[in-house]
């Protein structure tokens, strides 16, 4: 009797490891999820441990594999998905030399200035030194310094036993493969955020020499570029006996949560647009052209070919402002306490609004000195409210981006796929449907979009179906209407949302400079 085959999928996000054994029929026979800690600095410091990630990695995958029941001969693939714009520092084995640094650390900013920026500058670029980025790649490094860019120099300006033994300077997807194979490489999506492909459309995706230059990166830090969708090499012996799996397996190259989002949401068609509610969010979709919107932070990224690029765009808090609710003002409450009691208060919460910029924000503008906040709050306002008024603040989040995404693709988007740990929320589902006023589309194990994403897509890349195939598999399990009886309310307090920017960007500024 054959044994049933099945795939090792990771999805290494902000909060730590998720690991699920997926079968050939795309069923979750086990998830288990790993948290791991995070450092925040009030100098701008975002790090964690990958020693940490490893070890939880390991213990969540023994977990999943005794949880599912699956013969462990059967393991097909092993298929790597995660956060992107964070450096993990490593030696020529693989093991990392420093801390993890992610991509929201903004120390090193004040370097930015003289890669992207100049006397005559906007929002930290200077139109002389971004236009060959942005010709060639689709975007630039972030004034901020919270990209690979601001890493990279942040080790060399400050940390420079750090990058002296240092033999690359990896994305999170890329030090799991490595781990997993021996091997240091990387992919032109895995690499979107550094900046240095030629992005351009039916382009060869190499280094650019002059780019790598530019933004004062050593190529001999860089990880070889492989092709996207490429095997990177068999599970190694001595990783297979720690994880207690036969060795050998094919080990795909990682691809970026965003874009196994796509997958996952089944939305691959080109135009077809998912929104994520991850720790962080976004909306995406697969499209025919390169454009880049610096205005608003959205541009086109190397997708899965050099055909489609995927549009990218951030909020750096999405279910992360939830999170943060429950941690530092309800810790006694579940998530379900959470959602149970937001369900009981008025649809618009009596005017009370809050805006999620727990971290600044990044899309549609890039803003890291804006700041969340409560407005409108009165001695009528109760905990369902202050819960609800979050829920509704990244909806309405959601929806301000959305304006510039649809002016971004020059068509209107008819309906959207929901996926991330808050699409498991209808509240918060519909929440979306009525802020974006568009039909809202759940898919089957939203939370874990990702882990089905990569596991197709591992398929894909070894040509077992194409991409298109795996989009279809993906079963469509609820829609959220916009038209519902508190349309009205949310149309209203959306009008209020979108001018909170504007009012409260120079108290935000004054207050944080101030520190």
């Amino acid at each position: 009797m054959s044994v049933e085959r099945w795939i090792l999928a990771i999805d290494l996000g902000n909060g730590g490891p998720k690991v699920a054994v997926v079968d050939m029929e795309d069923r979750l026979r086990a998830v288990c999820v790993r948290d791991v800690s995070v450092h925040i600095g009030i100098d701008g410091a975002a790090t964690q441990d990958a020693h940490e990630w490893w070890v939880q990695l390991v213990a969540a995958a023994h977990e999943a594999v005794a949880i599912s029941g699956m013969d462990h001969n059967g393991l097909h693939a092993v298929a790597i998905t995660g956060q992107w714009g964070s450096t993990v520092p490593v030696d020529a084995a693989g093991l990392p030399v420093g801390p993890v640094l992610l991509w929201a650390d903004t120390r090193a900013g004040k370097y930015m200035h003289e890669v992207v920026g100049g006397p005559i500058s906007y929002q930290g670029f200077s139109p002389m030194k971004v236009i060959p980025w942005v010709r060639r790649t689709g975007g630039a490094p972030t004034p901020s310094g919270a990209d690979p860019t601001g890493h990279s120099l942040l080790l060399q300006r400050e940390f420079p036993d750090v990058y002296r033994d240092a033999a690359h300077l990896l994305e999170p997807i890329d030090y799991l493969g490595m781990r997993f194979t021996g091997r240091a490489a990387a992919t032109p999506a895995s690499m979107i955020l550094s900046w240095l492909t030629d992005n351009r459309l039916g382009r060869d995706p190499v280094y650019d020499d002059d780019l790598i230059r530019r933004s004062r990166r050593d190529p001999g830090r860089l990880p070889p570029l492989v092709p996207t969708g490429s095997v990177l090499g068999p599970l190694l012996p001595e990783v297979a006996a720690e994880l207690g799996l036969p060795a050998g397996a094919p080990v795909v190259t990682g691809i970026p949560d965003l874009h196994a989002a796509v997958i996952g949401s089944g939305a691959v068609e080109p135009f077809a647009t998912h929104v994520s509610i991850s720790t962080t969010a976004w909306i995406g979709a697969r499209v025919p052209f390169k454009k880049t919107d610096i205005l608003h932070s959205i541009a086109t990224v190397q997708g899965f070919d050099a055909q489609y690029p995927i549009v990218g765009n951030n909020h750096e808090t999405g279910g992360a402002a939830l999170r943060w609710l429950k941690e530092q003002v309800f810790p006694d409450l579940t998530y379900g306490d959470l959602v149970s009691r937001a369900a009981t208060a008025p649809a618009g919460c009596e005017g009370v609004v809050f805006t999620p910029w727990l971290n600044g924000e990044r899309s549609p503008v890039e803003d890291r000195l804006i700041r969340a906040s409560f407005l409108n709050v009165s001695l009528r306002t109760d905990q369902a409210m202050l819960i609800r008024a979050v829920m509704e603040g990244v909806a309405f989040n959601a929806r301000w981006l959305f304006d510039s995404y649809e002016k971004f693709l020059g068509r209107k988007v008819p309906s959207v796929r929901i996926i991330g740990g808050g699409a498991q929320s209808d509240l918060w589902c519909q929440l979306h449907a009525y802020a974006l006023n568009r039909p809202v589309e759940r898919p089957a194990d939203p939370r874990d979009a990702q882990l089905k994403g990569t596991a197709l897509w591992a398929r894909v890349c070894l040509g077992e179906m194409t991409l298109e195939e795996a989009g279809k598999r993906t079963v469509i399990t609820d829609t959220f209407l916009p038209d519902g009886p508190d349309a009205e309310v949310y149309a209203h307090l959306y009008d209020e949302f979108r001018r909170l920017y504007s009012t409260l960007r120079k108290p935000h500024h004054r207050l944080n400079r101030a520190r």
